[in-house]
């Protein structure tokens, strides 16, 4: 079995893009994305127009995944015409491309290490580190990992922490941080006064919020569940975060097609320049990539994951608060 540089090395296999493949699923997606959500303002009944309002949400996803993959060098690369799609997406799914690739590159970089600041991802502490906070620290560390924070992912990390809060530390870095915002406000505000109520919350507000809030549970579950591992920035190692910090998520084919294979975590930890559509193959013939920890959509399993509040330096595990 491989190890180390070794396991990293070998991973580059599968970093290959065919360009081909890559516009393909993005243009599929977008053109599905483009039907979905016309249909959700033509006057079909209500029923229909909110089964297209879910699928749009799920699109969503999809197409947030290829333009994950896009800022990770990924696929895409040098063309001006995926630069411009790119980068409007971004505005478009309130994720602009500054503020997110630093923090998602960051996310990379320090998967796993024991912080309080949460920079492209959720806080983890120590139980030990949790006890020397002030009251006040504590129900904010808290409040940042509750599930409520993590479901109306929408408003807590896509409005606020990616745009509100960038803009206002530094709003000449973060000027695309603004536009996101004024275009989601004003597009709100057309579509309720030109279409009413029923069209805003049907064609924008589910497929958004619905999509958002898978985002922010598969973001947050992948990373903190029953056997993660944590470490100090002193014992950290990166292919070890990648293998024993992130899991594999179980889902359905078409699931996994819907999330763009999100599911394969490990494997885009250990490079995330393996294209997403890669990544099954690469799990496939690595067979240090086959023993991780997995977990699913399962309502049982999820819950589990969100029980789980600080790392227990003694017992190397991560346990609930009532375990403190």
């Amino acid at each position: 079995m491989r190890t180390g540089k070794e396991l990293i090395l070998a991973s580059r296999d599968y970093t290959k893009e065919n360009r081909f493949r890559s516009w393909f699923e993005t243009i599929i997606t977008m053109v599905l994305l483009g039907v979905f959500l016309t249909a959700t303002f033509v006057s079909f009944p209500v029923y229909i127009r909110l089964f297209c309002s879910i699928i749009c949400g799920f699109l969503y996803v999809r197409m947030f995944i290829i333009y994950h993959d896009y800022q990770h060098h990924a696929i895409l690369q040098k063309s001006k015409l995926a630069t411009i799609i790119m980068q409007a997406f971004g505005i478009y799914i309130l994720a602009p491309q500054n503020v997110w690739k630093r923090t998602h590159d960051h996310h990379h970089n320090h998967n796993s290490k024991l912080t309080n600041a949460g920079i492209g991802s959720y806080p983890t502490i120590s139980k030990v580190f949790f006890l020397k906070l002030t009251k006040a620290e504590q129900q904010k560390y808290l409040l940042q990992r509750h599930p409520l924070t993590v479901l109306l992912g929408y408003f807590t990390l896509f409005i606020y922490w990616l745009n509100v809060r960038s803009f206002l530390q530094s709003p000449r870095k973060h000027m695309d941080s603004l536009a996101a915002l004024v275009f989601h406000a004003s597009a709100s505000i057309a579509i309720w006064n030109f279409g009413g109520p029923d069209t805003f919350f049907i064609s924008w507000f589910i497929p958004f919020f619905l999509a958002f809030s898978m985002g922010s549970c598969l973001f947050y579950c992948q990373h903190n569940f029953p056997g993660a591992q944590f470490r100090e920035n002193h014992d950290w190692k990166y292919e070890n975060a990648a293998l024993t910090s992130t899991c594999f998520m179980v889902m359905h084919p078409m699931m996994q097609w819907l999330t763009g294979n999100i599911g394969y975590h490990h494997v885009h930890h250990l490079n995330s320049r393996i294209p997403f559509y890669r990544l099954p193959e690469a799990m496939k013939n690595m067979p240090e990539l086959h023993g991780v920890i997995t977990t699913t959509w399962n309502p049982i399993d999820m819950w589990k994951c969100f029980q789980l509040k600080l790392w227990d330096e003694e017992n190397f595990k991560m346990i609930r608060l009532n375990q403190l």
